[in-house]
């Protein structure tokens, strides 16, 4: 085996490259899982003990031989290419890259709130009754568990249909205050259409502490829209009813569009609705073995592809989803 290894560093050291397709030709015929090293090292394993050091110590001179000249045959390629302005291997000019709207309009939502001292949780996309409705104070017969709207997958196991079943993982493990945003993908049985999606994107919000009020809840959203579509935003917060909150609300906006002057955007009312949030009904806190008598809290949650629709004037949910690269390239990214 002694004679074969020097025999082919041998080879090695004679081998010349002068193209790319040379230096490919070496890198198949030496260094490669089938190459002629590689079938080398296999059959060193039965060498005898006695000749395995001297044997060992060739062997590996002759793969850190060929890596160089391998290395070699590269630098020079790459110097020949260089000139003539067509190597694929070099770094590439100073493109910047895109990055998906909904990624930054995500990272901005959560930067906002990471502003306030709310952390990022998040959770499993395939959920039990448990998390994704009971705890949350959803009755048996509420619409959200028949099949028009869930994907089941099985007895009691379906696809989150919102992210506020993080809450309720979150609450069972760690005792209040807690102050969490819980981003990620939600899942519902509904037609595809320039408003609606199957999938699409969520990021809710939890506070968890002694004596938090609704006058909390509304200054913490006041401070992310203005933030969030600039200074001048109003909002304003109508009634409303979801099972984990009481009262509960949704949230509009001023058109961004328009200014609150009225538009087609905001169906000439000078309002667009944005969010759904509320205090935590205590049923909730009681479910997740939290004392309402102690504690109280606020919930929200929006869709971040009606942020995203509304910070960059898009009017197709669906463009979204369809990795269209001349929309996708739109977005240039800062991060």
């Amino acid at each position: 085996m002694r004679d074969r290894i020097e025999t082919i560093i041998k080879e090695v050291e004679g081998f010349s490259a002068k193209t790319k397709e040379n230096a490919e030709e070496f890198r198949l015929k030496y260094l490669s899982r089938k190459g002629k090293i590689s079938e080398l090292f296999d059959e060193f394993k039965t060498v005898s003990p006695e000749l395995k050091k001297d044997v060992g110590q060739l062997l590996n001179r002759l793969k850190i031989s060929a890596q160089e000249k391998l290395d070699h045959f590269k630098g020079d390629g790459n110097e020949n290419e260089t000139s003539s302005g067509s190597d694929l291997t070099m770094p590439s000019p100073d493109w910047r890259g895109s990055r998906h709207p909904i990624s930054i309009v995500r990272k901005n939502i959560l930067d906002i709130f990471g502003r306030l001292g709310f952390t990022v949780e998040e959770g499993p996309e395939i959920e039990d009754d448990w998390h994704n409705f009971t705890a949350l104070n959803f009755p048996e017969d509420h619409p959200a568990r028949d099949m028009q709207d869930t994907f089941f997958l099985g007895d009691n196991i379906a696809l989150r249909t919102h992210t506020s079943s993080v809450q309720v993982r979150i609450l069972e493990k760690t005792a209040p205050p807690v102050r969490i945003m819980m981003p990620g993908r939600v899942y519902r049985n509904e037609a595809i259409s320039a408003r609606a999606h199957c999938f699409f994107h969520q990021v809710e919000g939890l506070y968890v502490d002694k004596n938090v009020s609704f006058a909390d809840l509304k200054q913490t959203l006041l401070y992310f829209a203005q933030e969030m579509f600039g200074e001048e935003t109003k909002i304003r917060l109508r009634p409303s009813y979801f099972p984990f909150t009481e009262p509960s609300a949704e949230m509009d906006i001023s058109c961004t569009i328009c200014a609150g002057k009225g538009c087609a955007v905001c169906k000439h009312s000078g309002w667009v609705e944005i969010l759904g949030c509320g205090m935590v009904d205590p049923s909730v806190l009681k479910n997740c073995k939290v004392d309402p008598e102690v504690y109280s809290g606020f919930a929200f949650g929006m869709g971040i592809e009606r942020i995203t629709m509304l910070k960059y004037g898009v009017n197709d949910l669906r463009l979204f989803s369809e990795n269209d690269a001349k929309f996708l390239s739109q977005f240039e990214s800062e991060i």
